[in-house]
This record gives C-alpha cells, sequence and structure tokens, in this order.
C-alpha cells in the first residue's frame, strides 16, 4: 500500500509470515531483514519476519503565500528515509513454523546487540531482502522499544531506523591561486578488532553465547586467544579475549 500526503511518500510493505505454507523456510526465506556492523562482520539476522515496513520519504519543500500571485510551493532535496517496523524475539525453546532463522539465539542476544549499537553512535547496515525489491542502507537507531511476553518469554519490539549518510570535512588545497578540494576515501562503517573482558563465572561457552549467538563458536575463541585445554577450567577474570567476526 502507498499514500502520499502533501510532501510525504509512504509505503506499507507487506511481508509474509504464514506458518501454514507446506514448505514454510523456502518460502520465508526469501523474505530476510538484518542488521549489521563493522562491514557486515557482526551480522543479526531477525528471527520473525514483522507483518510490515512503514517507510517513509519526505521532501523539505515549504508553501508561501505571495501578494498576487497565491501560493507556491517551494521544492528543496528530499529529507532522510525514514524505516520502521515491529516483531518479537521469540523464546530459545519456541518452535513457532515462521521462524525464518532455524539457529535464532536467545532474546537478550538481540537486545543486547541492538542497544550496543546505539551506544556506540554508529551506524548499522540494514539489509532487507523481499519478492518485489530490496533495500541496502547506512541508517542510525532512532528508537528500540522492547517488552517480554508474560508466560511465554517472547519479547515484542518496535524499531525506527533512519538512512545515514557519511560525510567529513573536504581540506582544501591551494595551488596557483586556486582552490581544488582533496577526493576523500569512501567512508566506512568498519570498527576495531572486538574483545571482551572477562568476569566471575564466564566460561568461553557463555562468552560465546552472550558475545556471538551462538555457543558452539566457543572453541573459535579458543583457538583465537590461543587458550589451551588445561587452561579452560581456570580462565582469570580481567582476562581480555579477543572475539572473532
Amino acid at each position: 500500500m502507498i499514500t502520499r500526503g502533501k510532501d510525504t511518500l509512504q509505503r506499507s510493505v507487506s511481508v509474509p509470515r504464514d506458518g501454514n505454507s507446506s514448505e514454510p523456510f523456502k518460502k520465508l526465506s526469501e523474505y530476510s531483514l538484518t542488521l549489521s556492523v563493522n562491514s557486515q562482520k557482526d551480522v543479526i539476522w531477525l528471527p520473525v519476519n514483522p507483518p510490515e515496513l512503514e517507510i517513509s520519504d519526505a521532501t523539505g519543500g515549504k508553501t508561501y503565500e505571495l501578494s498576487g500571485i497565491g501560493e507556491i510551493n517551494v521544492i528543496k532535496g528530499p529529507s532522510l528515509t525514514s524505516i520502521s517496523f515491529s516483531s518479537f524475539l521469540p523464546a530459545i525453546n519456541a518452535r513457532y513454523p515462521f521462524i525464518v532463522d532455524p539457529n535464532f539465539s536467545y532474546p537478550d542476544y538481540y537486545i543486547s546487540k541492538i542497544r550496543g549499537w546505539m551506544s556506540s553512535q554508529r551506524p548499522v547496515r540494514f539489509i532487507f531482502t523481499g519478492g518485489t525489491f530490496n533495500l541496502n542502507m547506512a541508517a542510525s537507531i532512532e528508537k528500540f522499544d522492547w517488552k517480554e511476553v508474560a508466560g511465554s518469554g517472547d519479547v515484542e519490539y518496535s524499531l525506527g531506523l533512519k538512512k545515514y549518510v557519511f560525510y567529513g570535512a573536504k581540506p582544501v588545497l591551494i595551488k596557483n591561486n586556486q582552490a581544488s578540494t582533496k577526493r576523500q576515501a569512501r567512508p566506512s562503517d568498519r570498527e576495531q578488532p572486538k574483545t571482551y573482558t572477562l568476569v566471575a563465572g564466564d566460561t568461553l561457552i557463555k562468552v560465546a553465547r552472550m558475545q556471538l549467538g551462538n555457543e558452539s563458536r566457543w572453541r573459535e575463541i579458543q583457538k583465537l586467544n590461543g587458550i589451551s585445554d588445561a587452561q579452560l577450567t581456570r580462565l582469570q577474570v580481567g582476562m581480555r579475549l579477543k572475539l572473532p567476526g
């Protein structure tokens, strides 16, 4: 559904979530939403597709009243695209037929990731793969609201994103009394390698589950940090671990 306002174009994109399909995963895998940082080295695949995406494009146009002419509209450049949607994060033991990621993690893993990205004040990469069109854009997380559903362990959430445009000051070079701007390298959302500092009660399995979303990846952490099997039960509080991408 597409609705047009005075200076706004809003698109409501329906996303299939039909658990009655005879081939639900094959059908639903055509539709996916991911958020990532660090040039897509750190990715979360949202486990349940939202019913729809609300996409809003607007212009900065203004209307003026001129004597003898009447109302005129001054068209300006487009505002940044906004995207919003709502869905839920299923409890780890949920077996809903419309879950699109068979390896989904605990709800607190996604919550921790999204909140951490918001706190870092860095853009994320939003990718929507759909049946009729795709979206791939850098975005800032403008809003993230969530609440736990009593009795089920599921967590309902709503997410608001706004397109992010990389920018930076351009140095001005003076040559032969003529000014020119130096071409800048393309900005990147790549981050420095991630680390984690152990606290009391931590194990590599727990770190892999909470930081990577998959406890089976604890061997990768062990190998990356050169930890022997004999050291696994004697990990020191305060030890800084490098985490795989």
